[in-house]
């Protein structure tokens, strides 16, 4: 079945040339031209991989930070006992326990958007995996949210910091922030995204790695970036 758009949507692709591969700063700006809805639209970073996720070797998985911000408010859980259960309320975390919050979350409760764990309480935590690890919620080595620095994690993820791991159609979808930053903050921002991405290309990967780059926000249409121009950016 073909998509049917709304007039908006027709009146900003037109603002779009099809063939055109657009400069990071000019997509930008662009992209702001082409927003017609009413709340503050979450800006996208697509990108098309050179790999076969189905390869272990082969697989993108790693964490961007966002300098700007993710520009929403991020719910952060810790599965920690003793004094870092006080480390991690201290640095601000939203919900911090043990047995009381595995329990919650075995009731069906996940009302939390990261959840960090210390190493020495993954022996429980791991039951957990089959509630958390489809929504990505599950405690990683990868992601770096199993670990004993639990101030500097939780602060990093509360300023805004985004796992990306690739489908297994070798494409990536990373929140970049949202439209209503200004030009240099999302600039900020993708660059940190497309840089964590370069950085994590894994060692089976061969020949041309990021095919393709497209910028978007929620309903907008889509912008096709100049890979060149694209992976020059940094951080």
């Amino acid at each position: 079945m073909t998509t049917k758009h709304g007039k908006k949507y027709q009146d900003a692709i037109k603002l779009v040339e099809p063939d055109k591969l657009y400069e990071p700063k000019e997509a930008i700006s662009l992209l702001k031209k082409l927003n017609y809805v009413k709340f503050d639209p979450t800006v996208e970073i697509h990108m098309k991989l050179g790999v076969d996720p189905r390869h272990a070797d082969q697989m993108v998985r790693g964490v961007a930070s966002l300098p700007a911000g993710s520009g929403k408010e991020i719910k952060v859980l810790v599965f920690a006992q003793g004094e870092k259960a006080n480390e991690a309320e201290a640095a601000g975390a939203d919900f911090v326990g043990l047995d009381d919050l595995i329990k919650q979350i075995e009731g069906d409760w996940l009302g939390f958007d990261v959840a960090i764990a210390t190493p020495d309480v993954m022996g429980k935590v791991g039951r957990l995996g089959r509630k958390l690890g489809p929504r990505g919620l599950m405690p990683s080595p990868k992601a770096g949210t199993i670990t004993f620095d639990l101030a500097k994690t939780i602060l990093e993820v509360k300023a805004g910091r985004v796992e990306f791991k690739v489908d297994r159609t070798s494409l990536l979808h990373i929140p970049a922030g949202k439209l209503s930053f200004s030009e240099d903050a999302l600039l900020n921002n993708i660059s940190s995204v497309i840089d964590a991405v370069v950085r994590a290309r894994p060692s089976g990967a061969k020949g041309s790695y990021v095919k393709s780059v497209v910028l978007t926000s929620t309903m907008s249409p889509s912008i096709r970036l100049d890979v060149q121009s694209a992976l020059a950016l940094k951080p």
